[in-house]
């Protein structure tokens, strides 16, 4: 069976990088596939990387990650009125974040606009 948990953003805006990364790690070793609203910072990405692979085990076998929507990279007049209109219109984070156990997924293809999903034969 395959099974998803979605994240909203307000969930975790006001966690710690930490806290977001310990979240998420507990969340994919219980055999979930996650569905972040937003993105991890390059630097949250980095720390849950290196926190998988401390955690890899005969049962926990590491995760995929990928991400789609706005980067880091935008210019700064780009954050700017990204970050007023978010404030003004109570929007979350744009984009979309999955995160999944390696022994469920096979494979995560992403174009500029679409991500797709390919698991493994669950049993």
């Amino acid at each position: 069976m395959l099974r998803l948990q979605v994240i909203p953003y307000s969930e975790i805006a006001n966690l710690t990088s930490e806290s977001k990364i310990t979240k998420v790690l507990k969340i994919a070793k219980s055999n979930k596939i996650i569905l972040l609203e937003g993105r991890l910072s390059s630097t949250e990405e980095a720390l849950l990387i290196e926190r998988t692979m401390s955690n890899i085990d005969r049962r926990f076998k590491g995760i995929e990650i990928c991400s789609i929507g706005d980067s880091e990279s935008q210019d700064f007049i780009k954050k700017v009125k990204r970050g007023l209109a978010q404030l003004l219109l109570g929007i979350g984070a744009s984009g979309l974040t999955i995160i999944g156990p390696a022994s469920i997924i096979k494979e995560i293809k992403r174009d500029p606009d679409k991500i797709e999903l390919l698991t493994k034969n669950i049993k």
